[in-house]
């Protein structure tokens, strides 16, 4: 049973920078995907960034091309999401998930396990 901690959430000013953490705890499947989420009130959650741990190679949605990067440190089995050039728009809370089940890598239905969230807030 996966266990996910995400912790560096918080509140700065468009333009600025956050880096995510997921903390993972528990056998994970070295052939699946990790990946951050977000939801904003009153929307549906959302892909953000996800990456293949078994070979480190990442997919982005548009919204995050070119500004977020997700990465992973195998040795603290940690993944990050690196969050530059941050928007109001990118205001939600994030969520870190594991294990694809199938189809689309940023299809929020298709992981089993997630973290309880921490908030990103970006004001203008």
């Amino acid at each position: 049973q996966l266990q996910l901690v995400e912790s560096g959430g918080g509140s700065v000013q468009a333009g600025g920078s956050l880096r995510l953490s997921c903390a993972v705890s528990g056998y994970n499947n070295r052939d699946n995907f990790m990946g951050w989420f977000r939801q904003a009130p009153g929307k549906e959650r959302e892909g953000v960034a996800v990456i293949n741990i078994g070979d480190g190679s990442p997919v982005y949605a548009d919204s995050a091309e070119g500004r977020f990067t997700i990465s992973q440190d195998n040795a603290r089995n940690t993944v990050y999401l690196q969050m530059n050039s941050l928007k109001p728009e990118d205001t939600a809370m994030y969520y870190c998930a594991a294990n694809l089940r199938v189809g689309n890598v940023l299809d929020p239905r298709q992981y089993n396990y997630w973290g309880q969230g921490t908030q990103v807030t970006v004001s203008s």
